[in-house]
């Protein structure tokens, strides 16, 4: 079962269409969260956006502010389990400066038809890739 190259993982990793986003709090408690992404680079970006939520101060953005170490998983199933694969990015989260969130909504806006109707506008959390890994079952 091949591990893929760091070019393919973060391919693929960028291509998918939601991904699952790993935090710890400061307990060592993990979260887990899905969520939709943009990727430029080593940069992942992800914004909050208008779905409903349970409150508005999301324990995603408290985690990275006490730990910003985060993994970040995209993943496709198939009952054809020569399909499966994943891809991993493991890096550092912080929030974005106004800037820094008005280029990740406009990444986010090309990416997500409903993001140009009706644009995020909560924060915006930035992720620094250090390690892109994937594998792929052939």
């Amino acid at each position: 079962m091949p591990d893929m190259a760091e070019d393919e993982a973060r391919q693929r990793f960028a291509d998918a269409r939601v991904a699952r986003l790993a935090t710890v709090d400061a307990g060592g408690r993990p979260h887990l969260v899905p969520l939709v992404f943009a990727v430029r680079d080593d940069l992942v970006v992800s914004a909050v956006d208008h779905k409903p939520k349970r409150s508005p101060r999301l324990k995603r953005l408290h985690n990275i502010a006490t730990n910003p170490a985060v993994c970040l998983l995209a993943d496709a199933y198939d009952d054809d389990w020569d399909r499966l694969w994943w891809a991993r990015a493991d890096g550092f989260a912080r929030l974005a400066t106004p800037q820094e969130a008005r280029d990740a909504v406009a990444l986010l806006r090309e990416r997500y038809e409903p993001y140009r109707r009706w644009p995020p506008d909560g924060p915006v959390m930035l992720v620094v890739v250090r390690r892109w890994r994937g594998w792929r079952a052939v």
